[in-house]
């Protein structure tokens, strides 16, 4: 059995539906087992940020695209002890392209060259 259910289930679902050129889930539970919400919670799979990019998104806005992803992920998050928290990053490849060109543009030339001495 796996020792990430609710992992497994949330990639399984968001594969099969939105078929995404990437996806990239990280179980944050852990920083969050103090909050008091969580006290007496037996699932250690409550906490999510989930970066998807997907062609499904392509043409929709971000609130949309945030509810396509709730529900798919519906059950999880009714299921008492299931999701309590989902953070969602959700592009499309044409705006992960942009973003990728932005950030190497942001990164620059370097101001100088220097050649080691072959001698």
């Amino acid at each position: 059995m796996s020792m990430t259910p609710v992992e497994d289930v949330v990639r399984l679902k968001i594969t099969e539906a939105l078929k995404p050129s990437t996806l990239d889930i990280y179980n944050d539970s852990a920083k969050h087992a103090h909050h008091k919400a969580m006290q007496g919670s037996v699932s250690q799979e409550t906490h999510f940020r989930i970066s998807i990019t997907s062609e499904a998104f392509k043409s929709k806005m971000q609130p949309a695209r945030h509810r396509m992803v709730y529900a798919l992920l519906k059950e999880e998050l009714d299921r008492a002890g299931g999701i309590h928290a989902l953070q969602l990053k959700t592009r499309t490849p044409d705006e992960e392209e942009r973003q990728s060109a932005r950030e190497e543009a942001e990164q620059g030339e370097p101001m100088a060259k220097v050649e080691q001495d072959q001698g």
